[in-house]
């Protein structure tokens, strides 16, 4: 299983973006998808966790009602959408795999990575 994420870049506060999160070799469907980011200096930290049915998400309480994630199993590909960005929301964003489980996203159980796109949110 590949993971790529696409879609990050430059963009001013308040601005939008749509992640993507793009898997080959194998399917999606039966695993949770995790966002993650990554600021300089800082840790990795969980964005949003979607199950495996797409039925719940959860959000890190840092962007709640910002940002959106969903994810269409034809297309084999898990998306974030970035609302309302703000200064602190840069930093590398990943999409990870827990495979077989229906939720639960932690960086230490994630499985598959991708290798991350860069949001930098500037004036």
């Amino acid at each position: 299983l590949q993971l790529v994420e696409s879609g990050g870049g430059l963009v001013q506060p308040g601005g939008s973006l749509r992640l993507s999160c793009a898997a080959s070799g194998a399917t999606l469907t039966p695993h949770a998808i995790g966002w993650f980011r990554q600021a300089p200096g800082k840790e990795r930290e969980g964005v949003s966790c979607v199950s495996s049915s797409g039925g719940t998400t959860n959000y890190a309480d840092s962007v709640k009602g910002r940002f959106t994630t969903f994810r269409d199993n034809a297309k084999n590909t898990v998306y974030l959408q970035l609302n309302s960005l703000k200064l602190e929301d840069t930093a590398v964003y990943y999409c990870a795999v827990r495979q077989y489980a229906s939720s639960g996203c932690s960086p230490d159980v994630m499985e598959y990575w991708g290798k991350g796109t860069q949001i930098i949110v500037s004036k």
